[in-house]
């Protein structure tokens, strides 16, 4: 019953629909900025997706700077030695190592010296293969360092010896085998004359720069130079030392990130869950965390949220407990009244006392029954609206069957109702079943008022000329009127101040605040004012319903 004291204040306090439309564009707009600006409308989105971002460029720049590095250092390195063995097929030219006469040979013993007293560089091995790819010399074996590292020391006499794991041997075998036959492809392509160049596994399991060039006579090829260089996985090493940086980098923008993520999201949503949880076992009305209400981000949004919704639960409390009273206030009334009606029913003397006396206990039961039957009313008002879709109504049409209703039934003694309205349909998106409640409310409490051979009067028209402007429906009596001071105040709940010569206990004080519940819901208004004659005498009162036309309502 909260959004009925709701309704009513916002209704009595603000002009109809200019608030909720001012108030809605802009909030449009922002939320639009919002989107087009953020990640998704989402500011945390944008930052987690910023910092995930960030983290993972970093990551992903240093590979491929380095990858582009270990490209590049590979190619110096076999670019070098092309150079170098392209010098050295020269030189072994000029030497006369190579010779032509009587015919095109390679002198081996020679070639061998040579590679022997001249090219021994370090971290590099130099072959020789003659013109049927059988090796002539290596680098290896004409130098006079004794290759192998030093033997452990000798065991003790009687220790068993440890022969070597099969499975070991045999890896070993293969792997050897395939780098042979690595070698033995990339001489056989240089000595069809194509120089080789690239990177693969040497016998001892270790990558290697290779290039293999043809030794040629004039244009006859009579052998190849190998040359490699077995610092690749040097190379490899120093690039993933070169990688660590980066990897730290985006391993710190990750921990921040995570940092972040748990500073600004994690750690106020556990505020809020152990603010809620505050205020359900303290029994609080309210819950306030000043210091996120004031961000700019969907927590802020989170804790002005649960601010509201428990200030307005706490509303509804407040008017449940108030509506609560207020019933038990006019239920008592007619209940005294009945039980001193009965309490003295025995003591009468006179039959007219005692028919005085039962006529009383019949209205009391009247007044009583329809206090009832309104609380109940109003009791089920807030879950018909929310549970009723809004659908096209014509109130024409709706009105037209009410008034039929109010001629059928009509009794003598009571005030009759007519209708004007025009011809056209007066469409309103809304519910038929509460807004035929507004206007039998209404024609009710004009029949109450309505003295003898008065008249209700029900009229229908568009508010001015504009087809814009909202659709108005004036339920009019020939009654007292209402005092100026109180044409707000007969919208309140039980309000029941009747003037002179009304009867009595024919209303509960609910009628005309159900009422505005209901207009409200359909982003309406009503109002009620005091109809007056050329003099200023008071001729009866009027209640004027505006609704918005169908697609209009706000």
């Amino acid at each position: 019953m909260a959004s009925v004291t709701a309704i009513a204040k916002a209704d009595r306090n603000d002009p109809p629909g200019d608030t909720v439309a001012g108030e809605a564009a802009p909030g449009k707009a922002a939320r639009l900025r919002r989107r087009l600006v953020h990640f998704g409308g989402s500011r945390l989105g944008a930052l987690i997706l910023a910092l995930n971002l960030l983290s993972l460029l970093i990551l992903f720049g240093g590979a491929l700077a380095l990858n582009e590095w270990k490209r590049g250092l590979v190619e110096a390195k076999q670019e070098s030695l092309s150079v170098q063995a392209e010098l050295l097929s020269n030189v072994l030219g000029q030497l006369g190592i190579t010779r032509g006469e009587p015919r095109p040979e390679l002198d081996a013993i020679q070639a061998s010296k040579w590679l022997r007293d001249n090219f021994i560089p370090t971290g590099q091995r130099a072959r020789l293969y003659d013109i049927d790819g059988l090796p002539v010399t290596d680098s290896y074996f004409v130098t006079e360092a004794i290759p192998g590292e030093a033997l452990p020391p000798a065991r003790p006499a009687g220790t068993p010896v440890t022969r070597p794991d099969a499975a070991v041997t045999r890896r070993t075998t293969e792997r050897q085998d395939r780098a042979a036959a690595a070698l033995t492809h990339e001489v056989d392509l240089a000595l069809a004359g194509q120089p080789q160049a690239g990177v693969r596994v040497s016998e001892s399991g270790d990558r290697v720069v290779s290039v293999s060039v043809p030794i040629r006579h004039v244009e006859k090829v009579l052998g190849v130079l190998t040359l490699e260089a077995g610092d690749v996985d040097a190379i490899l090493a120093a690039q993933r030392r070169a990688l660590m940086p980066f990897a730290l980098v985006a391993l710190v923008v990750s921990l921040l990130s995570s940092l972040l993520l748990h500073l600004f999201v994690a750690r106020p949503v556990l505020r809020l869950a152990a603010a809620a949880d505050q205020v359900r076992l303290q029994r609080a009305r309210a819950i306030s965390l000043p210091d996120l209400e004031g961000r700019r981000d969907e927590i802020g949004d989170l804790a002005r949220s649960l601010e509201t919704m428990t200030e307005t639960l706490s509303d509804r409390m407040d008017a449940i407990e108030r509506f609560a009273a207020d019933v038990s206030h006019e239920i008592k009334n007619p209940l005294t009244s009945i039980r001193s009606a009965l309490e003295t029913l025995p003591l009468v003397k006179t039959e007219v006392q005692r028919e005085r006396l039962t006529t009383l206990l019949q209205q009391d039961v009247r007044r009583l029954d329809r206090l009832i039957t309104d609380i109940s009313n109003a009791s089920r008002l807030d879950a018909e609206l929310s549970r009723d879709r809004p659908r096209p109504v014509d109130v024409a049409t709706l009105l037209s069957d009410i008034v039929s209703v109010y001629a059928a039934s009509l009794k003598p003694g009571e005030a009759p109702v007519r209708l004007t309205a025009g011809t056209e349909p007066a469409m309103v998106s809304g519910r038929d079943g509460p807004m035929g409640q507004v206007f039998r409310n209404l024609i009710d409490n004009a029949r109450s008022f309505s003295p003898a051979g008065g008249e209700v009067r029900v009229s229908l028209a568009r508010d001015g000329a504009d087809p814009q402007r909202p659709l108005v429906v004036r339920v009019e009596d020939d009654g007292p009127g209402i005092p100026d001071d109180n044409l707000e105040t007969v919208f309140e709940r039980f309000y029941t101040s009747r003037p002179k010569g009304t009867a009595f206990g024919s209303n509960s004080g609910l009628g005309l605040s159900i009422v505005r519940q209901i207009v409200a819901a359909h982003g309406g208004s009503v109002r009620a004012e005091n109809r007056t004659g050329p003099d200023g005498t008071v001729l009866g009162a009027r209640f004027e319903v505006a609704l918005p036309l169908a697609g209009r309502q706000t």
